[in-house]
């Protein structure tokens, strides 16, 4: 176990300094969070898959058995609320925070860390999977309808168009002049400090509350997704580098953006707690996923 510190020390350290941040100085969460959403992500996503050397074999696989995962979790989630009956927005709130990982604050520098640059570059295609899945699909899945409303906002995402333009220059092999793809790097390094400051931050600033609902669905997410994972990568054949990422990025806490769903549909203050505690929990699971995925 002691080999994986490196990897999660530095992480732990980040989001620490964003906690004390939050507590001893007037930071503005929501100005470092549009920063994240729409300069540094994007620029993060269109510089990874523009020096991308993953194979379209690899990125389809990751697709393919993210989507059926998340297809699992959801049926999963679905059915525990019905045999529990639990009211019907926490029901929604159980299948929200199930859903959707955080593999971008967290994720993406676990992955890092870890996995070094390829790492990276699978854990962003997973991530841009994700993105699509919780703004595109996510409001229709909690309402009942509004697919038209879901792809509009997808559209307005600058993860979507910085996906597509990474793609566009790297699939027609364009070198950008004046050196602009280092500037693009640059902005695209200081996304996973500032997302790790911004998690840190949002810890201090949400109360922290532990129930049976809040274990049990914070447990759902990170022992329940990367079981599911493996099993689908094992499946349809991942092997090495892309299962691995595959699980780890599946054992992510509940992402902390699915907050936007609730007027969809949904229970705010369970879910709000959810990602607390599981968030708190991963700093034990995720450890130990990763042992196993070292150890096999």
């Amino acid at each position: 176990m002691t080999v994986l510190l490196p990897a999660i020390i530095p992480v732990a350290f980040i989001i620490l300094i964003g906690f004390i941040g939050a507590r001893a100085l007037s930071l503005e969460n929501k100005t470092l969070s549009q920063l994240t959403l729409y300069i540094l992500a994007p620029a993060l996503v269109a510089d990874s898959l523009y020096r991308t050397t993953l194979s379209i074999q690899t990125s389809v696989g990751l697709v393919a058995s993210f989507l059926i995962t998340s297809l699992l979790l959801y049926l999963l989630a679905w059915g525990l609320g019905k045999i529990c009956k639990l009211p019907e927005p926490s029901q929604k709130s159980l299948i929200t925070s199930t859903l959707f990982p955080n593999n971008g604050n967290l994720g993406l520098p676990v992955s890092a860390f870890v996995f070094n640059t390829p790492g990276l570059e699978r854990a962003v295609v997973y991530m841009i999977t994700s993105c699509l899945l919780m703004f595109g699909i996510g409001p229709a899945l909690l309402k009942g309808s509004g697919i038209s409303f879901g792809i509009r906002l997808t559209l307005k995402l600058p993860l979507f168009w910085a996906m597509l333009g990474g793609l566009s220059l790297r699939l027609l092999s364009v070198e950008l002049p004046l050196r602009l793809d280092e500037g693009i790097q640059q902005l695209g390094a200081a996304a996973i400090p500032v997302a790790l400051i911004i998690l840190g931050m949002q810890l201090a600033s949400t109360r922290f509350e532990v129930g049976i609902y809040e274990i049990c669905a914070a447990s759902l997410r990170l022992l329940g997704g990367p079981a599911i994972a493996y099993i689908v990568g094992k499946f349809l054949q991942l092997e090495g580098l892309d299962l691995q990422v595959l699980v780890l990025q599946s054992a992510m806490p509940t992402a902390i953006s699915t907050i936007v769903l609730v007027p969809f549909g949904g229970d705010a203050p369970r879910l709000a707690r959810t990602v607390v505690v599981s968030t708190l929990m991963s700093f034990v699971t995720l450890p130990l996923v990763l042992w196993v995925l070292v150890s096999s």
